[in-house]
């Protein structure tokens, strides 16, 4: 296996095309996403954004476990502690939403085959794919209020695409979904069972390019395999519990919709499982997640980059998402000290800030 973080590759298809392949190749750490492999993907999209001979591209990840388990941010805890480090940050998400607008504006169909663990930083390289795969291994989530972020990577956009208030219910749970789950919130385009992806590739390279539209050509091959699948897909609990989401996240105020979403929390079923994160989330996180969703609904995706670029920066600067990232993975200590002890106590000055351009 080559050392180096992403791989790449093209294969010829039978006349004469090419498909060109990029696979993140961390998986020791759950092909969590580096400044390395930004700096290495976006340069070679752009290759190939050009490159007349390349229909599409196909966007996998090596081993079973995971696509992508989210941003290295261990990487960015240096950079919010040691000294003289903060403007690291600030680059890695800088480059982090340039790649994710530059994946979703992409010219030629690009396929992301989203098997395994799909979170945070992987779900900003997979949602603006133009045929993005789930199977039943998928396993996608948006937990950053569990570590004093908020769900970024253009969710302030995709997230109010969602049916209804899901998307919020999403953004302030880190609820897990499922293969239906994404198929219903419209994270993902097809279900195709993970031991066919070989035939996949294999009718990718059969199909005819040079006379097609590769969209099309793309779409048929996964439409035939994903018929094939059918029966393994597994039932969507969001859509399953969906006018119970509806109904706790139907009210004026952040408070409000914690308070609802807290009295689920009781339950055995999914439901109440997916709930249980908002009671250890990060008090401040889920009033960020809170505005950004409700000032976003009319914005467009590059603006919401824009706006999420200003609010990651102030998260960089301002100690609560470096806490966060401490009693999860640093110390693991599962205690963070967050900034205020509950959504009641916080001072609305403080979530001001956040969206600042010259907050301190």
């Amino acid at each position: 296996m080559s050392d180096q973080p992403i791989v790449f590759e093209e294969w010829n298809t039978s006349d004469g095309a090419r498909i060109a392949v990029a696979r993140l190749n961390t998986p020791r750490n759950l092909n969590s996403l580096s400044m390395e492999m930004i700096r290495l993907l976006k340069p070679q999209l752009e290759r190939w954004a050009e490159d007349t001979s390349v229909r599409a591209v196909w966007l996998e990840a090596e081993g079973e476990k995971a696509f992508c388990a989210g941003g290295d941010i261990v990487s960015l805890y240096r950079s919010m502690t040691e000294s003289g480090k903060l403007s690291e940050g600030e680059q890695f998400f800088t480059e982090e939403y340039e790649l994710d607008y530059l994946i979703h504006t992409f010219p030629k169909p690009i396929v992301c085959w989203g098997n395994g663990i799909v979170m945070g930083g992987g779900i900003g390289l997979m949602v603006g794919a133009s045929h993005r795969v789930v199977t039943e291994n998928s396993k996608l989530a948006m937990p950053e209020v569990s570590i004093g972020l908020y769900p970024d990577i253009g969710a302030g956009w995709f997230l109010n695409r969602m049916p209804m208030r899901t998307g919020l219910f999403l953004g302030l749970t880190g609820a897990r979904m499922n293969a239906a789950d994404a198929l219903f919130v419209d994270m993902a385009d097809r279900f195709i069972s993970h031991d066919l992806k070989a035939q996949v590739i294999e009718g990718l390279k059969a199909a005819t390019w040079q006379n097609g539209d590769s969209h099309n050509v793309v779409s048929g091959v996964l439409k035939q395999f994903e018929q094939q699948s059918a029966e393994a897909l597994p039932e969507s609990p969001v859509r399953k519990h969906f006018d119970e989401i509806q109904q706790a996240t139907d009210a004026g105020s952040v408070e409000q919709v914690v308070a609802q979403l807290q009295e689920l929390g009781s339950r055995d079923d999914w439901l109440g499982k997916a709930v249980k994160g908002v009671a250890k989330a990060s008090p401040t996180a889920l009033a960020l997640t809170w505005r950004h969703y409700h000032r976003s609904k009319l914005d467009g995706l590059k603006q919401v980059l824009d706006n999420e670029l200003v609010l990651s920066k102030n998260c960089l600067k301002k100690g609560e998402f470096a806490e966060g990232i401490r009693a999860l993975l640093i110390d693991k200590d599962m205690q963070p000290r967050w900034r205020y002890a509950s959504l009641a106590e916080m001072d609305s000055q403080w979530v001001d800030e956040f969206f600042s351009l010259n907050a301190g």
